[in-house]
């Protein structure tokens, strides 16, 4: 009985989710998008103001990209795509930088300030929720975004327009996602009261390091792999190949010997920074991927076992794209300042597939209270 209502269940959902419209603001290489498809939601177009966008997020899903800033993005631009649609969903992620941990903590009472360009593009997500007037909402961003004034602005014009509202912080990894990512999660509907899916891999079950990457090609700091060309990992200095190969994995510097420790680790203002030229443990989820994941000093980014960082790909998969996404057109340079922004940047798929089979659930849940009796 049980596997039979499990497969009424699924059949269910594959009737509900295509009838689920989206259009995805802010779309980047298509985290979100990725994981919205895979639970059978229907994503039409993408947006992004970024062109090196553009190809991952086509090659990789059956949406459609708009290279526009969303400032200048008005309902006209996809109202082809919201028109006659049962549920109509808009999402997105605005940048989160002006929100970020660094953000806080390096420039502490210089930190970004409201007069930053990107602090009013939560507005015009706002803006465009008015114009387009979805029965779905759904934001994604940094946790420390819900302090801040605009975003208790985005809330109150959320629920002035008719929605319900839920926000919360997650930790990515009880979703599968082989990480440690705290995320702030927003889902809104016309349809009444929302909440999130609740956690598919709690404390205990979470997906690890090596589940993740453990099968991945040998290589040395460097190297690019013959078979694929995003799983390249950078050059060491002789001093920094010195020190990964004294890093135990998930420890800290400060299992080096002093020699090897950086002048500003030396001193009493640098002891509290432990976070930063140490490996990743195999048997647990890595840590918060970053922009700037593929440099062993940037974090706990080096190989547990490897004498290297993680390489592209491996980030890619730590974010929870398959091992087969693409990024990069064939034939055309790798730039891993650019790629490492826009995978760091990007919507865990895993995270994406969980905020859409919350929102399958809830409509499948509306549904079901209007049919007949039977």
């Amino acid at each position: 009985m049980p596997n039979k209502n499990r497969h009424k269940n699924s059949l269910r959902q594959k009737q509900i989710a295509p009838l689920i419209r989206c259009v995805d603001l802010f779309c980047g290489v298509g985290g979100l998008t990725r994981g919205l498809e895979d639970t059978g939601i229907n994503v039409k177009l993408g947006i992004d103001i970024d062109p090196a966008c553009e190809y991952p997020y086509t090659a990789n899903n059956n949406a459609s990209f708009l290279l526009k800033s969303v400032e200048e993005v008005t309902a006209a631009d996809f109202s082809h795509v919201f028109k006659d649609a049962p549920f109509k969903l808009l999402a997105g992620c605005a940048p989160c930088q002006p929100f970020s941990t660094y953000s806080f903590s390096t420039y502490s009472k210089k930190r970004s300030s409201p007069s930053d360009t990107r602090w009013n593009l939560l507005e015009h997500f706002s803006r465009l929720v008015r114009e387009t007037q979805p029965d779905l909402v759904t934001m994604e961003n940094v946790p420390l975004l819900q302090r801040e004034a605009v975003f208790l602005e985005f809330v109150a014009v959320l629920r002035n327009q008719g929605f319900e509202v839920f926000h919360g912080v997650v930790n990515c990894a009880d979703y599968g996602v082989p990480q440690q990512r705290q995320r702030l999660v927003l889902l809104a509907s016309k349809l009444g009261p929302i909440d999130f899916t609740k956690p598919t891999t709690p404390e205990g079950f979470r997906s690890t390091v090596e589940a993740a990457i453990g099968g991945m090609s040998l290589l040395e700091a460097g190297e690019t792999c013959k078979r694929d060309r995003l799983h390249q990992a950078c050059e060491l200095s002789p001093l920094n190949l010195k020190r990964i190969r004294a890093s135990k994995p998930g420890g800290t510097w400060r299992d080096w010997n002093k020699s090897l420790r950086a002048e500003c680790h030396r001193r009493e203002s640098g002891k509290t920074y432990p976070s930063v030229y140490g490996r990743m443990a195999w048997d647990e989820p890595s840590p918060t991927m970053t922009t700037q994941y593929y440099g062993f000093g940037n974090g706990r980014f080096g190989h547990p076992e490897q004498d290297r960082a993680v390489s592209l790909r491996e980030g890619a998969i730590l974010q929870s794209f398959s091992k087969k996404y693409k990024f990069v057109r064939p034939g055309d340079p790798i730039y891993r300042k650019i790629l490492g922004r826009l995978i760091g940047n990007a919507v865990p798929v895993k995270l994406g597939k969980a905020i859409g089979k919350s929102f399958i659930r809830h409509v499948g849940a509306w549904l079901e209270a209007r049919e007949p009796a039977a």
